[in-house]
Protein backbone atom coordinates (compact mmCIF):
# COMPACT_ATOMS: atom_id res chain seq x y z
CA UNK A 1 0.00 0.00 0.00
CA UNK A 2 1.64 3.14 -0.92
CA UNK A 3 1.46 6.15 1.40
CA UNK A 4 -1.65 8.00 -0.56
CA UNK A 5 -3.52 4.60 -0.85
CA UNK A 6 -2.91 4.62 3.34
CA UNK A 7 -3.43 8.54 3.64
CA UNK A 8 -7.02 7.66 1.34
CA UNK A 9 -8.04 4.36 3.42
CA UNK A 10 -7.56 6.30 6.67
CA UNK A 11 -9.65 9.18 6.07
CA UNK A 12 -12.02 6.94 4.27
CA UNK A 13 -11.73 4.46 7.39
CA UNK A 14 -12.35 7.87 9.71
CA UNK A 15 -15.83 9.22 7.16
CA UNK A 16 -17.12 5.42 7.62
CA UNK A 17 -16.43 5.68 11.19
CA UNK A 18 -18.22 8.78 11.80
CA UNK A 19 -21.23 8.12 9.94
CA UNK A 20 -22.37 4.84 11.21
CA UNK A 21 -21.35 5.42 15.29
CA UNK A 22 -24.09 5.73 17.32
CA UNK A 23 -27.82 6.56 16.91
CA UNK A 24 -30.61 7.00 19.46
CA UNK A 25 -30.41 5.79 22.62
CA UNK A 26 -26.66 4.66 21.60
CA UNK A 27 -25.39 7.93 21.35
CA UNK A 28 -27.08 8.76 24.66
CA UNK A 29 -24.88 6.03 26.39
CA UNK A 30 -21.29 7.21 24.34
CA UNK A 31 -22.61 10.64 26.16
CA UNK A 32 -22.73 9.13 29.50
CA UNK A 33 -26.69 9.40 30.01
CA UNK A 34 -28.10 5.41 31.28
CA UNK A 35 -30.61 4.02 29.55
CA UNK A 36 -32.06 0.52 28.87
CA UNK A 37 -32.98 -2.32 31.37
CA UNK A 38 -31.47 -2.49 35.10
CA UNK A 39 -29.21 -5.20 33.94
CA UNK A 40 -27.52 -2.88 30.90
CA UNK A 41 -27.23 -0.23 33.47
CA UNK A 42 -25.30 -2.08 35.59
CA UNK A 43 -22.55 -3.02 32.41
CA UNK A 44 -22.51 0.65 30.87
CA UNK A 45 -19.22 2.83 31.51
CA UNK A 46 -19.41 6.07 29.76
CA UNK A 47 -16.74 6.36 27.34
CA UNK A 48 -16.15 9.82 27.79
CA UNK A 49 -14.21 11.33 30.92
CA UNK A 50 -10.72 12.37 32.35
CA UNK A 51 -9.56 8.58 32.45
CA UNK A 52 -9.66 5.39 29.96
CA UNK A 53 -12.03 2.40 30.89
CA UNK A 54 -10.16 -0.89 31.98
CA UNK A 55 -7.84 0.78 34.24
CA UNK A 56 -10.23 1.25 37.65
CA UNK A 57 -12.62 -0.71 36.85
CA UNK A 58 -12.44 -4.88 38.08
CA UNK A 59 -11.40 -7.13 34.68
CA UNK A 60 -13.89 -8.20 32.14
CA UNK A 61 -14.09 -12.01 31.77
CA UNK A 62 -12.65 -12.08 28.14
CA UNK A 63 -9.77 -9.88 27.26
CA UNK A 64 -7.56 -9.52 23.75
CA UNK A 65 -4.42 -8.04 24.68
CA UNK A 66 -3.01 -6.78 21.19
CA UNK A 67 0.51 -4.53 20.20
CA UNK A 68 0.90 -2.81 17.38
CA UNK A 69 3.64 -1.53 14.74
CA UNK A 70 2.70 1.76 13.83
CA UNK A 71 3.06 2.26 10.25
CA UNK A 72 1.36 5.55 9.70
CA UNK A 73 4.02 7.96 7.57
CA UNK A 74 4.44 11.39 9.04
CA UNK A 75 2.51 13.12 12.18
CA UNK A 76 -0.86 14.22 9.80
CA UNK A 77 -0.96 10.08 9.25
CA UNK A 78 -0.50 9.51 13.17
CA UNK A 79 -3.24 11.83 13.80
CA UNK A 80 -6.09 10.26 11.53
CA UNK A 81 -4.94 6.98 13.53
CA UNK A 82 -5.79 8.27 17.10
CA UNK A 83 -9.46 9.88 15.74
CA UNK A 84 -10.09 7.14 14.17
CA UNK A 85 -9.04 4.69 17.14
CA UNK A 86 -11.10 7.01 19.07
CA UNK A 87 -14.05 7.09 16.78
CA UNK A 88 -14.21 2.97 16.96
CA UNK A 89 -13.78 2.74 20.16
CA UNK A 90 -16.69 5.40 20.59
CA UNK A 91 -19.00 3.14 18.46
CA UNK A 92 -18.20 -0.25 19.68
CA UNK A 93 -18.56 1.03 23.54
CA UNK A 94 -21.70 2.52 22.71
CA UNK A 95 -23.62 0.11 20.51
CA UNK A 96 -26.12 0.73 18.10
CA UNK A 97 -27.01 -0.60 14.35
CA UNK A 98 -23.97 0.18 12.07
CA UNK A 99 -24.91 2.41 9.16
CA UNK A 100 -24.87 0.41 6.10
CA UNK A 101 -22.54 2.32 3.22
CA UNK A 102 -24.80 1.44 0.32
CA UNK A 103 -25.89 -1.76 -1.38
CA UNK A 104 -22.60 -2.23 -3.68
CA UNK A 105 -20.51 -1.56 -0.44
CA UNK A 106 -18.98 -4.37 2.22
CA UNK A 107 -21.07 -4.47 4.86
CA UNK A 108 -20.18 -1.86 7.17
CA UNK A 109 -20.11 -4.51 10.37
CA UNK A 110 -18.90 -8.32 10.31
CA UNK A 111 -22.16 -9.49 11.99
CA UNK A 112 -20.35 -11.66 14.82
CA UNK A 113 -22.70 -9.86 17.22
CA UNK A 114 -25.81 -9.46 14.83
CA UNK A 115 -27.56 -6.35 13.36
CA UNK A 116 -27.22 -4.49 16.93
CA UNK A 117 -24.22 -3.64 19.10
CA UNK A 118 -24.71 -4.28 22.58
CA UNK A 119 -22.72 -2.10 23.90
CA UNK A 120 -22.12 -1.09 27.32
CA UNK A 121 -19.79 -4.47 27.66
CA UNK A 122 -16.92 -3.73 25.87
CA UNK A 123 -13.31 -1.66 27.27
CA UNK A 124 -10.88 -0.59 25.49
CA UNK A 125 -7.28 0.58 26.88
CA UNK A 126 -5.07 2.03 24.28
CA UNK A 127 -1.40 2.90 25.59
CA UNK A 128 1.94 4.04 23.77
CA UNK A 129 5.23 2.57 24.10
CA UNK A 130 8.83 4.63 24.34
CA UNK A 131 9.32 3.22 20.31
CA UNK A 132 6.46 5.97 18.82
CA UNK A 133 8.64 8.58 20.60
CA UNK A 134 11.71 7.77 17.89
CA UNK A 135 12.47 10.54 14.85
CA UNK A 136 9.12 9.44 12.80
CA UNK A 137 6.64 11.56 14.01
CA UNK A 138 8.31 14.32 15.82
CA UNK A 139 7.50 13.32 19.51
CA UNK A 140 10.49 12.62 21.23
CA UNK A 141 10.65 15.91 23.44
CA UNK A 142 7.19 14.75 24.21
CA UNK A 143 7.96 11.36 25.78
CA UNK A 144 7.23 10.44 29.07
CA UNK A 145 10.28 10.13 31.29
CA UNK A 146 9.55 7.16 32.78
CA UNK A 147 8.00 5.41 29.79
CA UNK A 148 11.31 3.11 28.34
CA UNK A 149 11.68 -0.47 26.52
CA UNK A 150 10.83 -3.30 28.78
CA UNK A 151 13.96 -4.46 31.35
CA UNK A 152 14.70 -7.65 31.36
CA UNK A 153 15.00 -9.01 34.79
CA UNK A 154 16.42 -12.00 36.26
CA UNK A 155 15.01 -15.36 35.27
CA UNK A 156 13.37 -13.82 32.29
CA UNK A 157 13.19 -15.61 29.08
CA UNK A 158 12.04 -12.92 26.71
CA UNK A 159 11.47 -13.47 23.44
CA UNK A 160 11.64 -10.50 21.10
CA UNK A 161 8.40 -11.45 19.00
CA UNK A 162 6.41 -11.23 21.96
CA UNK A 163 7.95 -7.84 23.13
CA UNK A 164 7.41 -4.32 23.03
CA UNK A 165 5.55 -2.57 20.36
CA UNK A 166 4.63 1.18 19.38
CA UNK A 167 0.89 1.08 21.06
CA UNK A 168 -1.12 -0.93 22.57
CA UNK A 169 -5.05 -2.30 23.32
CA UNK A 170 -6.52 -4.22 25.47
CA UNK A 171 -10.22 -5.22 24.50
CA UNK A 172 -12.56 -6.29 27.58
CA UNK A 173 -16.11 -7.69 27.61
CA UNK A 174 -17.68 -10.80 29.38
CA UNK A 175 -17.84 -12.54 26.35
CA UNK A 176 -15.38 -13.65 23.80
CA UNK A 177 -16.93 -13.24 21.06
CA UNK A 178 -17.33 -8.99 21.67
CA UNK A 179 -13.76 -9.41 22.16
CA UNK A 180 -13.02 -10.91 18.65
CA UNK A 181 -16.18 -8.03 17.37
CA UNK A 182 -14.32 -5.23 18.13
CA UNK A 183 -10.48 -6.74 17.82
CA UNK A 184 -11.87 -7.26 13.85
CA UNK A 185 -13.41 -3.78 13.54
CA UNK A 186 -10.22 -1.81 14.95
CA UNK A 187 -8.00 -4.15 12.49
CA UNK A 188 -10.36 -3.11 9.00
CA UNK A 189 -10.63 0.57 10.36
CA UNK A 190 -6.65 1.05 11.04
CA UNK A 191 -5.49 -1.02 8.11
CA UNK A 192 -2.62 0.42 6.83
CA UNK A 193 -1.68 2.30 9.64
CA UNK A 194 -1.28 -0.82 11.72
CA UNK A 195 0.61 -3.94 11.74
CA UNK A 196 -0.14 -6.58 14.60
CA UNK A 197 3.40 -7.07 16.60
CA UNK A 198 1.72 -9.67 18.84
CA UNK A 199 -1.65 -10.93 20.55
CA UNK A 200 -2.79 -12.80 23.22
CA UNK A 201 -6.54 -13.61 24.22
CA UNK A 202 -7.05 -14.09 28.11
CA UNK A 203 -9.86 -14.75 30.61
CA UNK A 204 -10.57 -14.24 34.16
CA UNK A 205 -12.28 -16.85 36.21
CA UNK A 206 -15.52 -15.91 38.36
CA UNK A 207 -14.51 -15.71 42.44
CA UNK A 208 -14.36 -19.48 43.48
CA UNK A 209 -16.04 -19.99 46.00
CA UNK A 210 -16.18 -16.32 46.54
CA UNK A 211 -13.68 -13.06 47.15
CA UNK A 212 -10.36 -12.55 44.87
CA UNK A 213 -10.49 -14.48 41.18
CA UNK A 214 -7.81 -17.55 40.61
CA UNK A 215 -4.78 -18.00 38.37
CA UNK A 216 -4.03 -21.08 37.41
CA UNK A 217 -1.72 -22.31 39.91
CA UNK A 218 -4.98 -22.29 42.23
CA UNK A 219 -3.80 -18.95 44.11
CA UNK A 220 -6.39 -16.13 44.45
CA UNK A 221 -4.49 -12.94 42.43
CA UNK A 222 -4.72 -9.29 43.31
CA UNK A 223 -5.66 -9.75 46.76
CA UNK A 224 -3.70 -6.78 47.99
CA UNK A 225 -4.48 -3.88 45.78
CA UNK A 226 -4.85 -0.60 46.55
CA UNK A 227 -8.66 0.62 46.63
CA UNK A 228 -9.23 1.33 43.09
CA UNK A 229 -12.45 3.81 44.88
CA UNK A 230 -10.34 6.02 46.81
CA UNK A 231 -9.46 8.93 44.57
CA UNK A 232 -6.96 10.46 46.85
CA UNK A 233 -4.73 6.51 46.84
CA UNK A 234 -5.26 6.53 42.47
CA UNK A 235 -3.90 9.80 42.60
CA UNK A 236 -1.04 9.18 44.74
CA UNK A 237 -0.31 5.45 43.39
CA UNK A 238 -1.74 5.60 39.81
CA UNK A 239 -2.52 8.88 37.93
CA UNK A 240 0.34 10.61 35.91
CA UNK A 241 1.54 13.63 37.90
CA UNK A 242 2.22 16.25 35.67
CA UNK A 243 5.18 18.62 36.55
CA UNK A 244 6.85 15.90 39.02
CA UNK A 245 9.98 14.65 38.90
CA UNK A 246 9.89 10.71 38.99
CA UNK A 247 12.32 7.81 40.77
CA UNK A 248 15.89 8.48 39.49
CA UNK A 249 14.50 10.85 36.85
CA UNK A 250 15.53 14.82 36.79
CA UNK A 251 12.76 15.34 33.71
CA UNK A 252 9.16 16.50 34.68
CA UNK A 253 5.76 14.73 33.55
CA UNK A 254 5.24 16.50 30.72
CA UNK A 255 1.53 18.25 30.93
CA UNK A 256 -0.36 16.20 27.96
CA UNK A 257 -0.13 13.26 30.24
CA UNK A 258 -2.34 14.16 33.04
CA UNK A 259 -5.37 11.76 33.20
CA UNK A 260 -2.83 8.90 32.48
CA UNK A 261 -0.92 6.11 33.59
CA UNK A 262 2.31 3.75 32.90
CA UNK A 263 1.08 0.21 32.53
CA UNK A 264 3.62 -3.03 32.34
CA UNK A 265 2.22 -5.93 30.54
CA UNK A 266 4.29 -8.69 31.45
CA UNK A 267 3.32 -11.97 29.82
CA UNK A 268 4.06 -15.26 31.95
CA UNK A 269 4.11 -19.01 31.55
CA UNK A 270 3.26 -20.93 34.25
CA UNK A 271 4.81 -24.49 34.35
CA UNK A 272 1.97 -25.99 35.43
CA UNK A 273 2.48 -29.98 35.00
CA UNK A 274 6.07 -29.17 37.51
CA UNK A 275 3.85 -26.74 39.73
CA UNK A 276 0.89 -29.82 40.09
CA UNK A 277 3.22 -32.26 41.07
CA UNK A 278 4.69 -29.60 44.50
CA UNK A 279 3.12 -30.77 47.64
CA UNK A 280 0.71 -28.24 49.33
CA UNK A 281 2.33 -26.80 52.07
CA UNK A 282 5.61 -26.29 50.00
CA UNK A 283 3.04 -23.90 47.26
CA UNK A 284 1.67 -22.30 49.95
CA UNK A 285 5.12 -21.31 51.34
CA UNK A 286 6.40 -20.09 48.57
CA UNK A 287 2.93 -17.84 48.13
CA UNK A 288 2.68 -17.29 51.77
CA UNK A 289 -0.97 -17.64 51.69
CA UNK A 290 -3.54 -20.84 52.03
CA UNK A 291 -4.98 -22.12 48.72
CA UNK A 292 -8.50 -22.37 49.59
CA UNK A 293 -8.93 -19.23 51.67
CA UNK A 294 -6.42 -16.76 50.12
CA UNK A 295 -5.87 -15.89 53.66
CA UNK A 296 -2.03 -15.27 54.85
CA UNK A 297 -1.08 -17.97 56.83
CA UNK A 298 -1.16 -16.10 60.08
CA UNK A 299 -4.58 -15.38 59.38
CA UNK A 300 -8.17 -16.68 58.44
CA UNK A 301 -9.46 -14.93 55.97
CA UNK A 302 -8.14 -13.65 52.13
CA UNK A 303 -8.04 -9.39 53.45
CA UNK A 304 -6.71 -10.33 56.22
CA UNK A 305 -3.13 -7.93 57.02
CA UNK A 306 -0.45 -10.43 57.51
CA UNK A 307 1.34 -9.44 60.60
CA UNK A 308 4.93 -9.76 59.76
CA UNK A 309 6.33 -7.63 63.15
CA UNK A 310 4.64 -10.52 64.73
CA UNK A 311 7.16 -12.90 62.79
CA UNK A 312 10.66 -11.20 62.15
CA UNK A 313 12.62 -14.45 61.24
CA UNK A 314 9.39 -15.83 58.80
CA UNK A 315 8.82 -19.14 60.87
CA UNK A 316 4.69 -18.69 59.86
CA UNK A 317 5.24 -16.74 56.96
CA UNK A 318 8.68 -17.34 54.97
CA UNK A 319 10.84 -13.66 54.61
CA UNK A 320 11.00 -15.50 50.96
CA UNK A 321 7.13 -15.59 50.15
CA UNK A 322 5.85 -13.83 47.68
CA UNK A 323 3.87 -11.60 49.33
CA UNK A 324 6.10 -10.50 51.52
CA UNK A 325 8.95 -9.95 49.41
CA UNK A 326 6.59 -8.06 46.96
CA UNK A 327 4.56 -6.08 49.65
CA UNK A 328 6.50 -6.04 52.81
CA UNK A 329 4.36 -3.14 54.31
CA UNK A 330 6.69 -1.09 55.29
CA UNK A 331 6.77 2.54 55.19
CA UNK A 332 9.67 2.32 52.33
CA UNK A 333 7.65 0.02 50.42
CA UNK A 334 4.19 2.12 51.01
CA UNK A 335 5.14 3.85 47.80
CA UNK A 336 5.82 1.11 45.26
CA UNK A 337 2.50 -0.29 45.50
CA UNK A 338 0.64 -1.69 42.39
CA UNK A 339 -2.94 -1.90 40.74
CA UNK A 340 -3.08 -5.14 39.14
CA UNK A 341 -4.89 -6.05 36.37
CA UNK A 342 -4.24 -9.52 35.34
CA UNK A 343 -5.76 -12.31 33.44
CA UNK A 344 -5.18 -16.04 33.03
CA UNK A 345 -4.27 -17.40 28.96
CA UNK A 346 -4.16 -20.84 27.49
CA UNK A 347 -2.39 -21.00 24.37
CA UNK A 348 -2.33 -25.33 23.84
CA UNK A 349 0.61 -26.91 24.06
CA UNK A 350 4.46 -25.96 23.12
CA UNK A 351 6.47 -27.72 20.01
CA UNK A 352 7.39 -30.73 22.69
CA UNK A 353 3.47 -31.18 24.14
CA UNK A 354 4.11 -29.12 27.28
CA UNK A 355 0.55 -27.27 28.15
CA UNK A 356 1.20 -23.72 27.63
CA UNK A 357 -0.56 -21.55 29.99
CA UNK A 358 -0.07 -18.59 32.76
CA UNK A 359 -1.18 -15.26 33.37
CA UNK A 360 -0.93 -11.97 31.27
CA UNK A 361 0.22 -10.25 34.15
CA UNK A 362 -0.84 -5.86 33.98
CA UNK A 363 -0.23 -3.28 36.50
CA UNK A 364 -1.30 0.89 35.99
CA UNK A 365 1.19 2.88 38.21
CA UNK A 366 3.05 6.80 38.53
CA UNK A 367 6.16 5.55 38.15
CA UNK A 368 7.44 1.98 36.87
CA UNK A 369 11.17 2.59 38.18
CA UNK A 370 9.41 3.43 41.65
CA UNK A 371 6.56 0.84 42.03
CA UNK A 372 6.68 -2.19 39.61
CA UNK A 373 10.50 -2.17 39.06
CA UNK A 374 11.00 -1.99 42.80
CA UNK A 375 8.57 -4.60 43.30
CA UNK A 376 9.94 -6.91 40.47
CA UNK A 377 13.55 -6.45 42.28
CA UNK A 378 12.89 -7.72 45.62
CA UNK A 379 10.89 -10.71 44.38
CA UNK A 380 14.22 -11.82 42.40
CA UNK A 381 14.96 -15.45 42.22
CA UNK A 382 12.00 -15.64 44.69
CA UNK A 383 11.06 -19.61 45.10
CA UNK A 384 8.26 -18.91 42.35
CA UNK A 385 11.20 -18.60 39.79
CA UNK A 386 11.29 -22.35 39.55
CA UNK A 387 7.68 -22.47 38.13
CA UNK A 388 7.22 -19.17 35.78
CA UNK A 389 9.17 -18.14 32.79
CA UNK A 390 7.95 -14.23 31.39
CA UNK A 391 8.45 -14.10 28.08
CA UNK A 392 7.38 -11.15 26.70
CA UNK A 393 4.88 -7.73 27.30
CA UNK A 394 5.88 -4.39 27.20
CA UNK A 395 5.96 -0.96 28.82
CA UNK A 396 3.44 1.45 27.94
CA UNK A 397 1.79 4.46 28.87
CA UNK A 398 -1.89 4.06 29.04
CA UNK A 399 -3.38 7.62 27.25
CA UNK A 400 -5.63 9.76 28.95
CA UNK A 401 -9.28 9.65 28.91
CA UNK A 402 -11.21 10.96 25.88
CA UNK A 403 -12.76 14.45 27.74
CA UNK A 404 -16.02 14.73 25.16
CA UNK A 405 -17.30 14.74 21.73
CA UNK A 406 -14.81 16.68 20.34
CA UNK A 407 -11.74 15.14 21.51
CA UNK A 408 -9.61 12.12 20.75
CA UNK A 409 -7.14 10.09 22.13
CA UNK A 410 -3.31 11.58 22.25
CA UNK A 411 -4.44 15.15 21.44
CA UNK A 412 -2.89 16.51 23.78
CA UNK A 413 0.01 14.98 22.54
CA UNK A 414 -0.39 15.49 19.55
CA UNK A 415 -1.11 19.07 19.75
Amino acid sequence: MTPSDRRSFLRGALAAGVAGAVTGPSAARAAGAVTGSPADRATVRSFHGPHQAGILEPPRRRTAVVAFDVIATGRGELTELFRTLTDRARALTAGGAPVEAGISAPPADSGVLGPDLPGGGLMMTVGVGASLFDDRYGLASRKPPGLTPMRTFPNDALDPAWCHGDLSVQLSADEEDTVVHALRDVARHTRGALQVRWKINGFAGPPRPSGTPRNLMGFKDGIANPDAADAREMSRLVWAAPGTTGHGRDAPEPAWTAGGSYAVIRLIRMLVEFWDRVGLTEQEQMFGRARDTGAPLDGNHELDEPRYAEDPIGKVIPLTSHIRLANPRTPQAADSRILRRSFNYDRGVDAVGNLDMGLIFTCYQQDVARQFEAVQTRLSDEPLTDYIRPFGGGYFFALPGVRDAADFYARALLS
